[in-house]
């Protein structure tokens, strides 16, 4: 069972871990587009255009709201 476990993470674990980095560091941000962030690496992130758009909107810093 051992084997299995660590067979498993290197071919499918890291490779899903690289693909929603945008999405967990927005998260990690707590980004008030979190849903949008997601939905743009979910869809558009196999592309590599849509993956670094998702990535530099999860690290930019978010604008404060006006409240009026």
């Amino acid at each position: 069972m051992v084997l299995a476990t660590h067979f498993f993470f290197p071919f499918f674990g890291l490779p899903f871990v690289m693909y929603f980095l945008p999405s967990i560091i927005a998260l990690a941000r707590s980004k008030r587009d979190l849903l949008a962030i997601f939905l743009l690496n979910f869809f558009l992130g196999w592309s590599v255009i849509g993956w670094i758009v998702a990535l530099i909107w999860a690290a930019k810093n978010d604008v404060p709201a006006l409240v009026r």
